[in-house]
Order: C-alpha cells, then sequence, then structure tokens
C-alpha cells in the first residue's frame, strides 16, 4: 500500500492527515453518501438487541417500538446537525468539541470519546460478532472467530477513511437485501404482535425511560464523531441534504433494527420479560427462528454488520485520542492509534465472550454512554448556536483556555446520574421512588445547555 495526501479518494492509500485539516484538493465525496455510513453499521445484532431490552424491561411490543422510535428520534436530529459541520471545517467532531470545551477542558469528552467508541463499542460489537461468527461457523470455536473478527475490522480502520466510505457503501446494498427479508420474516411469525395480559393498566414509564434512553445511547453514540466522515466532503456540499442523509441514515437503520428486536424477542419469549433475561446466546436465539439456510446468512449479515461498526468506532477512538493533543514523532500516528485501540477492545472483548450475561451488560453500557453523550451534545450545540458566524476551524485549532463548557459538562453530569439514574449498582436519589426510570439523559441535557449559557456570560475565553 502506498501513502498518499493528494485528492485521490484511493481505497487502499493509508490515510495519514489524522486531525489536520482536509485541504481543498483532498475533498471528494458527495452528501448522499453519508446516508449508507450511517445505515450499514447499524445492521447487526446489537441493533436488534437494543429492542430486545423493551421485552426485557417488561414493555409489550407497541410500547417497545414507541420508545425506540422516541430515543432514535431525539439523537437522530442532532446527529444531522453535527453531521454539517464538517465540510466547512474540515476537522473530527473532537478537534470541534474544543470551541465549547477549549483547549484543557476538552480533554474530557475526547478522553470519554476514546474510551466509550475506541474500547468500549468496540467490545461490545466484537463480542456480538464473534457469537455471530461461531454460530455460523462452529469448528472455528469463539477464541477463533474472536480473532478473525478483530483482524478485519482493525485492518480496515488501519487504512483510513476512503476504504471505511467504500466498504460501508458497498456492503450497505447486501445488508439492505437481508435486512429486509428478516424484517418480513419477523413480522410474520406467530405471536409478533401479541400483548400478554398486563398485571396493571398503568403505563410502564420505567421501563419505557430505559428503552427509550438504551436506543438514545446506542444512536445518539455515533454522534461524538460525526465530523468525522464528513469532513472530506466539498466545503460547498448542501448543508441540508448532508444533515437529512446522515440524520436520517441513522434513525431509519436503528429504528427499524431495533423494532425487529421488540417485535423478534415479543415472539421468542411470548413477551415474558424473565424468559428474555435468561437467554444465554441471543445471537443464535434470534437466528433459530429463521430458515437454517437463510439463517446463516443472517449470521453472515450480523458478521459483516458488527465489523462495520467497529471499523467507525476504532477510527473515530482513534481520532479522540489524536484530538486530546498528544504529540508522536511518527507520520502515520492516526493508524498506529488504532491498532493501540484495537488491542485494547480485543482484550475487552475476550472478557465479554467468557461471561454470558450479555443482556445486562449490553443494557448498562447504552444508558453510561448516554450519561455523557447528551450533555456533551447540549453544551456543543448551544456553543455554535451562541457563536453562529465565527470560524469554527480558526477557533478550533488555536483553542483558548475556556472553562465553561467543562464546568457545566461535569457539574450536569454529576447531577443527572446522582439524581436521576437508575441502573442495576445505583440509582438515583430522585429515580428511587418516582416510577419513571432513568431520566439521566434528558435531565442532563437541559442541565448542561443551561449551565454552559450561563458560565460563557461570565468566561471571556468562551466568547472569543
Amino acid at each position: 500500500m502506498n501513502q498518499s495526501t493528494s485528492g485521490s479518494a484511493k481505497a487502499t492509500s493509508i490515510e495519514v492527515n489524522d486531525v489536520a485539516p482536509i485541504s481543498a484538493g483532498e475533498r471528494h465525496g458527495k452528501a448522499w453518501h453519508l446516508f449508507t455510513v450511517w445505515t450499514t453499521p447499524n445492521l447487526e445484532f446489537a441493533t436488534v438487541f437494543v429492542g430486545a431490552l423493551a421485552i426485557g424491561f417488561g414493555l409489550n411490543v407497541w410500547q417497545g417500538l414507541l420508545a425506540v422510535l422516541v430515543g432514535n428520534a431525539l439523537a437522530g436530529i442532532t446527529h444531522g446537525i453535527l453531521s454539517t459541520w464538517g465540510p466547512s471545517a474540515g476537522l473530527p467532531q473532537m478537534v470541534l468539541s474544543r470551541n465549547a470545551f477549549g483547549k484543557w477542558g476538552n480533554l474530557i469528552p475526547a478522553g470519554m470519546s476514546t474510551l466509550v467508541a475506541g474500547i468500549g463499542w468496540f467490545a461490545v460489537n466484537t463480542v456480538s460478532g464473534t457469537f455471530a461468527l461461531q454460530a455460523l461457523v462452529p469448528g472455528i470455536g469463539v477464541l477463533g472467530a474472536l480473532a478473525i473478527i478483530i483482524l478485519v475490522q482493525v485492518g480496515v480502520a488501519f487504512v483510513g477513511h476512503n476504504l471505511i466510505q467504500k466498504w460501508e457503501r458497498y456492503l450497505s446494498y447486501f445488508q439492505a437485501v437481508v435486512w429486509v427479508i428478516v424484517i418480513v420474516v419477523v413480522l410474520s411469525q406467530k405471536g409478533a404482535f401479541d400483548v400478554a395480559a398486563a398485571a396493571s393498566t398503568a403505563f410502564p414509564w420505567a421501563g419505557f425511560t430505559l428503552t427509550a434512553g438504551a436506543a438514545y445511547g446506542y444512536t445518539a453514540g455515533w454522534t461524538a464523531f460525526a465530523s468525522d466522515y464528513t469532513r472530506y466532503l466539498p466545503e460547498n456540499t448542501d448543508k441540508k441534504a448532508l444533515g437529512l442523509a446522515a440524520g436520517l441514515g441513522n434513525f431509519t437503520s436503528t429504528t427499524l433494527i431495533m423494532g425487529v428486536g421488540v417485535v423478534g424477542f415479543n415472539a421468542l419469549t411470548g413477551g415474558d420479560g424473565g424468559a428474555f433475561w435468561g437467554i444465554e446466546n441471543p445471537t443464535a436465539a434470534f437466528t433459530a427462528e429463521f430458515n437454517p439456510a437463510f439463517a446463516s446468512i443472517v449470521l453472515l449479515s450480523i458478521v459483516i454488520g458488527s465489523i462495520s461498526a467497529n471499523i467507525l468506532n476504532v477510527y473515530s477512538g482513534a481520532m479522540s485520542f489524536l484530538a486530546m493533543g498528544f504529540k508522536f514523532g511518527f507520520k502515520t500516528r492516526r493508524a498506529i492509534m488504532v491498532l493501540l485501540a484495537g488491542l485494547a477492545g480485543g482484550l475487552l472483548s475476550f472478557a465479554g465472550v467468557q461471561n454470558g450475561d450479555v443482556a445486562h451488560q449490553l443494557d448498562s453500557f447504552l444508558l453510561v454512554v448516554s450519561y455523557w453523550v447528551s450533555p456533551w451534545i447540549a453544551i456543543v450545540v448551544t456553543e455554535r448556536f451562541l457563536s453562529k458566524g465565527k470560524d469554527a476551524q480558526a477557533r478550533a485549532l488555536a483553542p483558548k483556555n475556556s472553562w465553561a463548557g467543562a464546568a457545566a459538562f461535569v457539574i450536569a453530569t454529576a447531577f443527572s446520574i446522582w439524581g436521576f439514574a437508575a441502573q442495576v449498582l445505583y440509582t438515583g436519589v430522585f429515580a428511587k421512588d418516582s416510577g419513571l426510570g432513568d431520566l439521566t439523559a434528558v435531565v442532563g441535557f437541559v442541565v448542561a445547555s443551561g449551565l454552559y449559557v450561563a458560565f460563557r456570560s461570565v468566561d471571556s475565553n468562551a466568547k472569543n
């Protein structure tokens, strides 16, 4: 492979731009490409399982579908907005985050993105893909499947942006065909839309907010690196078309596939939440409902989907780390950081496949994602609105020592978790008796935005 910083979109050229601005001569691509970039990685079993959590949380099929719709809609809107920032600035998302958080304050969200995306999400999706590949080819064993999954996804991310774009685009066609058939089969299952006799007619707010929060955490988790995949687009790219392509790609794919999870596991468990939590290998249980030949195709699709998701996670996890400002003495530092992130995520994945309680692991992880990403989104969007007309690229490349964003983020995140979290290990003081479940993401968003406005008014560096 050759290294190149020319305007070529050659897929085999190792990307060496890392977090530097993309020059006009290197710009290429079209707005609609973002629809496939954000569709393909969501056509996988982790997305199905988020919807399936609704059954575990005690919702009936219709309540579960509404919960994932609400969570994904809220996440899709801001994802589309942040995606439009890439072409004009030519910078990754976590570099642009400096405008709201300042030079040193940005270490907090950039560090969170590195851990959550480059390592945490990498591990979650690797476990999903490993189980699918093992079920597809039992002879390779769980460790063999794990090794193959890690090597492919790290390999593509190592090469970089151009190969990633083509991987996501061309595999989206195969994935779309498979999942359209999956949707038809799942919707036609016996008992798919049955609603079990409820012990109470009261609306299950706790289960609803937990499901919506998990869906939001999954979908909004992509937003921390939305502009990573739009910064190579020409600067004059139509923002409306770009925002719709990115936002709808994310929303449509997650909502449809999470809906498959709600309906499929409602039929599989008879709407019994207790039965749901007892499933050891959800991937095998889900595909067992299909014709054996088609089940193999679905398993292959799940493998491809998990790899497609993790290519983005490990690539942007490395970008987030570099956005923290660390200096290294080698030209291909982005590619090297991909390898290191893949190693760390791989070790965590190994631990994950050894633990059979996949459901609770994923539930807790998704809610934690929403806890930090929601206030971060609130702050960067609020800052962008208040700083309208200022040069985002210039300010991000020479950030001031602003404290407003970091202070608003830490306080809002801590307060929302302390008061409104509903985890297995911890329940917030206001969540204990409210019966409303987990409202951490909502509270964190509102409080973070309000605090940032207040702090910005007295932080002179935040206005520059």
